[in-house]
Formats: structure tokens, C-alpha cells, sequence
């Protein structure tokens, strides 16, 4: 079951952590995995790592809010591949990092940041790929997004959860226009993950299975969506987060 043979799978922002994890999980199911990052040297080695694993992986650098840049990835991939058959949006953090801001202290810049890769990235993506998956009457696209689109973390992260929930808005409204095409649209909703210091004591206290979320967890979650056996499954958001919230 989910095997992904004869896929192409293009993730933004798989250079390294979470999307890295779904890049490495979807190729060994037998997809032809399609690394994308902002930094062509981050790119490049998570190709030749999966490479080295006997995975089937190439690269393409382009800056997610840039959407000409988007445009031209994706017209030279399909050139290259043949086509675009699964894309997973995890690129959600601007290349300078995050940037936590309380919001009386946020600037317009700051909210614009966020929204330009979390949902505009998104959107440009989907125009870019969508004409070629109509085209071919099957598709996938998962966007990785955050349970900060539905709870108060206190944190500074008031910019970041508004961009999350807008995406979670297109993606449901994307996915009844998409399934009458034998396309897809759904997203992941992440509770607290082991990329940044404290995880695992925030985890342990909040999520009901006591640990952070991983990769690996990420990955797995993402080929289920991806698969040939989630065909009717659509418009959905499925919570990835240890319990954490249960709503």
C-alpha cells in the first residue's frame, strides 16, 4: 500500500528538517523526489543524500514568494520529469528565521513576510502546477501547515497563525474546485515539533503522547494524503500533534 512508483513529487523548503523528512519518506515509496530550497547548497545536498540511499531525488532552487521564479521551476521540471504529480508545500519560514514578535510590536513588513510564503507561495504554486495535473486528471497537493491557525500560543506568533489559517481556507475552498479532476487538496495541522530548543519539555506537557513530533512523523502523514489510497479524502486538515488538541 502508498506505493508512489512512477510519481513525481516536487516539496518546497526540504533542504533539510521537516521537509526533508517528507522528501526521503515519499522516495522510498518510489516517487521521483523533487527537492526545492532557497539555498542551492541545501538543496543540492539533500538530493545527493537521498541519492545515496539508492533514492531516486533531484533539486531546484527558486525563492517560494517569488512567483515568476515559482512559474519557471515549475515549467522546467515538467520539461525534465515529465510533470508534477504530488506538491507538498512545508516551505513556512522566511529564509532570515522566525522572528518572533509580539503583535502591538509587528510590523507591516514583518505580517507581509509571513503571508507571502505561508499562503501567496501556496497559491502561485497551485497556479503554476494545477493546468498540468488537470491535464492529466490526477493529483496531489498537501500543504504542511500548524495548529498555531487554531490555538493562542502566547508566543509572538499572531502573523504566522493568520497566514497558516488563511492557507487552510484556500486549501479547502482549492479542493472543491480541484476533485472533480481526480485532484486532491488537504493540509497537515503540526503541534510542537523537535526543530527548535525546548520541544521535547514543551511536548511532554502539552501532547498526550509525550514526545515532539519528528520528520519521520511528518513524512508519513504527508504519503497517506499523497497516495492512490487517499482518493477520497479531500479538503481535509489532519491534526499531526501527539494528542496535543483534539478538536
Amino acid at each position: 500500500m502508498f506505493r508512489l512508483n512512477g510519481k513525481v513529487a516536487l516539496i518546497s523548503g526540504a533542504g533539510r528538517g521537516m521537509g526533508y523528512g517528507v522528501a526521503q519518506c515519499l522516495a522510498r515509496q518510489g516517487a521521483t523526489v523533487v527537492i526545492n530550497d532557497f539555498f542551492a547548497d541545501r538543496a543540492e545536498a539533500a538530493a545527493l543524500s537521498l541519492q545515496s540511499e539508492g533514492l531516486t531525488a533531484d533539486f531546484a532552487v527558486a525563492d517560494m514568494t517569488h512567483r515568476q521564479a515559482i512559474f519557471d521551476m515549475t515549467a522546467q521540471l515538467i520539461q525534465k520529469h515529465g510533470g508534477i504529480d504530488i506538491f507538498v508545500h512545508n516551505a513556512g519560514i522566511p529564509a532570515q528565521g522566525w522572528g518572533y514578535s509580539k503583535f502591538l510590536e509587528s510590523t507591516p513588513e514583518e505580517w507581509d513576510s509571513w503571508l507571502q510564503l505561508n499562503l501567496h507561495a501556496l497559491m502561485h504554486a497551485c497556479q503554476a502546477i494545477l493546468p498540468h495535473m488537470i491535464e492529466k486528471k490526477w493529483g496531489r497537493i498537501v500543504a504542511i501547515n500548524s495548529d498555531a491557525s487554531r490555538t493562542a500560543t502566547g508566543m509572538g506568533l499572531c502573523a504566522y497563525g493568520a497566514a497558516k489559517a488563511a492557507a487552510i481556507g484556500f486549501i479547502r475552498n482549492l479542493s472543491g474546485e480541484m476533485g472533480r479532476y481526480g485532484i486532491t487538496a488537504n493540509a497537515l495541522s503540526l503541534g510542537t515539533m523537535n526543530n527548535w530548543e525546548g520541544s521535547e519539555q514543551v511536548a511532554r506537557k502539552t501532547a498526550s503522547v509525550a514526545r515532539a513530533g519528528s520528520p519521520k512523523d511528518v513524512g508519513a502523514a504527508v504519503l497517506y494524503l499523497s497516495s492512490l489510497e487517499a482518493e477520497w479524502v479531500n479538503g481535509q486538515v489532519l491534526p499531526v500533534n501527539g494528542g496535543s488538541l483534539v478538536s
